[in-house]
């Protein structure tokens, strides 16, 4: 019986060690910047937090239990490419929004599956993926074209320019 308990007591610590090592150090959270997107709807202001390290962009919104209606994830992946994504270790359903270098949507894939492994494409290349609470997309009207703005996709000044 004794050495059941023991047994019984070295697996969970076992196991919840390896939930420490799998969950993401809170330290490495950025702070909330500001994106809206204009949509045939108005202009619809978020609260963003920025995964610009190859760290950040793994990690993602994995192990998060809520995500505020307002904020989102911003992944700047830097240069245009077709970007693909996945839900692994992510428990909260997302609308994942593709976006190109001059902030404009590309694609939106809506709804993706908490903790699934199928790829989720932006079958034309992007160079941010900004995700958000799933049903977002939906009741702010999210379309191709529409526009996002925030700093990572603001042209530089052109000669001339004051």
């Amino acid at each position: 019986m004794r050495n059941l308990a023991a047994m019984l007591l070295a697996a969970t610590l076992a196991v919840t060690g390896l939930a420490a090592c799998a969950e993401p150090d809170p330290s490495h959270e950025t702070a909330a910047e500001s994106l809206t997107i204009e949509t045939s709807t108005g202009v619809h202001g978020f609260k963003v937090e920025l995964a610009d390290t190859e760290e950040r962009r793994r990690t993602g919104l994995m192990f998060r239990e809520d995500l505020a209606l307002d904020a989102g994830m911003l992944f700047d992946f830097e240069s245009p490419r077709v970007i693909t994504m996945w839900m692994r270790n992510t428990p909260l359903p997302l609308d994942m929004i593709f976006i190109d270098p001059n902030g404009r949507i590309v694609s939106v894939a809506e709804n993706t599956v908490p903790y699934s492994e199928a790829i989720v494409s932006s079958r034309y290349p992007a160079s941010a993926v900004f995700e958000v609470n799933a049903g977002t997309a939906k009741r702010i009207s999210i379309k191709v074209g529409d526009r996002v703005s925030h700093p990572l996709f603001e042209s530089p000044a052109t000669p001339g320019d004051g």
